[in-house]
């Protein structure tokens, strides 16, 4: 920037996201080598000539990336050209072995595009520029504190390779809350499409452009002139593994650089890096320019072309359009439907349920009983996916009235889930199986008997005496009687 004078400005940010994408391929973009990080595996040794870059080995186009890449391209809208390349980025960075990375320049497999996101209770739009396809390069480990502190700093070369997908959008976020519900909305969009795996470690990873420029520069529109931005020295926060890490780090820089220019001092232009455990942002160097990196056509991959073959790759139906039938088709609320379509997973899972019960019923179980219980757990969908007859006789059970829904939440389920067991050995076990009218009845009396204060209360009108009432029969048989039917033969009773 120019040259800033002490003073209260009225300032904004204007931000833009590199956001890279690990897809989900069985081996590597150029190589043989295989995706699947096990535990505890040695570095380097899910490597070979190719990724390591060694002298005379040659790279050879993996197919499913570029499908899930064209994937990705349909469901931002963006334009699939007819014919797109590779090129060498130039420059030196320990994790980079060939000095160079594989990447796409100036015709990248994806053009233009767009994401609709929610954010505040307000539906926003943000313009995609580009998305390529380019390899991973490997990873750092600091020992002994972060990348500014660390005694020494080791590499680990097994990454190198793994397909990414760097999407860059227009610089149309105005905060950092912005930021990082698009980045949840992305992450949603990639799940469905089925090429991300959002619990692998570095899965997504987010670079950001962020500028301050005075507020009276941004539009009605919330547009900025290219001048405005060409004027405002642009910073870049590297290494953000998250979208909560991406509010943070926007967050702070945000206010870092306002704090800078209403002191007077100039904004570096700069690359910085997010130390998560500390809060902040760090310098690393100065920002490169594209002339920096030196690009030119990578001699050893040919021109892709895949117009042949891009009107056959489908994509599934994504999370809006799934919410909104699911709206239509069972007569969910929006809260409801938002919860059911969270996943990919949870939809599927959802629907096999309401082909076999009510919609409203099968909601209910999933979206508040079953998905509650999961995340009390810290678990997922995906870690009962097997067991969908299981819960589906659950919850025949309780449409069934063959047991109580107090006892279907609190006890069989919950033990489902703890211990493994399937929903009739529960009941059994512990004895929840319905108590019969009879039983019910005589307990009633009882209750009825044993309490004259309670019932002289509800003569009077007192609220609480009925409820009390009910819970001393649900007492006496153990739970298993039905609160509706115990409050119905108490009224009549009583009455």
């Amino acid at each position: 920037m120019t040259a800033q004078t002490a003073e209260q400005r009225d300032l904004a940010a204007v931000i833009g996201l590199e956001v890279h994408v690990q897809l989900e391929t069985a081996t590597k973009i150029f190589c043989g080598c295989s995706t699947d990080a096990e535990e505890d595996e040695a570095p380097n040794t899910r490597t070979c000539p190719v990724c390591l870059g060694l002298p005379g080995a040659l790279p050879v186009l993996n197919e499913g990336a570029v499908e899930a890449a064209v994937k990705v391209g349909k469901a931002l809208d963006s334009d699939i050209p007819e014919e797109t390349r590779f090129h060498r980025k130039n420059y030196y960075y320990p994790d980079l072995p060939k000095n160079f990375q594989i990447t796409q320049y100036d015709a990248p497999i994806c053009d233009g595009g767009e994401l609709e996101f929610s954010v505040g209770g307000e539906r926003r739009t943000v313009r995609i520029e580009r998305a390529h396809l380019e390899e991973d390069p490997g990873s750092l480990q600091h020992a002994g504190g972060s990348i500014d502190t660390a005694e020494y700093t080791m590499v680990n070369y097994n990454r190198a390779g793994t397909p990414l997908l760097e999407i860059v959008t227009a610089p149309d976020f105005r905060g950092a809350d912005e930021a990082r519900a698009f980045l949840a909305k992305l992450e949603e969009v990639l799940e469905y499409l089925g090429v991300f795996d959002a619990t692998r470690d570095g899965s997504l990873r987010v670079d950001a452009n962020l500028s301050i420029v005075d507020a009276d520069e941004i539009d009605d529109a919330g547009a900025v002139s290219e001048a405005t931005l060409e004027g405002a020295n642009r910073t870049e926060v590297k290494n953000i593994s998250s979208h909560k890490g991406a509010e943070k780090a926007l967050a702070y820089e945000e206010t870092r650089q306002k704090n800078a220019i209403q002191r007077g001092r100039e904004v570096e232009q700069e690359t910085r890096h997010w130390d998560e455990s500390r809060g902040i942002t760090v310098s690393m160097r100065s920002k490169e320019e594209e002339k920096d990196y030196r690009y030119f056509r990578e001699a050893d991959l040919p021109p892709l072309r895949v117009s042949d073959w891009k009107a056959e790759i489908d994509i599934p139906e994504l999370p809006d359009a799934r919410r909104e039938r699911f709206r239509e088709e069972y007569g969910l609320d929006a809260e409801s439907a938002s919860k059911l379509t969270s996943t990919k997973q949870v939809a599927d899972f959802y629907e096999r349920i309401a082909e076999a019960f009510d919609p409203d019923l099968a909601a209910t179980w999933v979206a508040d009983n079953l998905l509650g219980e999961l995340n009390y757990r810290d678990m997922a969908i995906t870690d009962v996916d097997d067991r969908l007859d299981e819960f589906a006789r659950l919850v025949e059970l309780v449409d069934e009235d063959e047991i109580t829904v107090k006892n279907a939440e609190e006890t069989v389920l919950r033990r489902m889930l703890d211990d493994g067991l399937d929903p009739e050995t529960v009941v059994e076990e512990e004895d929840l199986g319905k108590t019969g009218e009879d039983v019910v009845a005589d307990a009633v009396t009882e209750a009825i008997e044993e309490n004259p204060d309670a019932v002289e209360d509800y003569h009077e009108g007192e609220d609480g005496a009925l409820n009390f009432l009910v819970g001393q029969v649900m007492q006496k048989t153990q739970g298993s009687a039905d609160p509706g039917t115990v409050n119905e033969l108490l009224r009549e009773e009583l009455e």
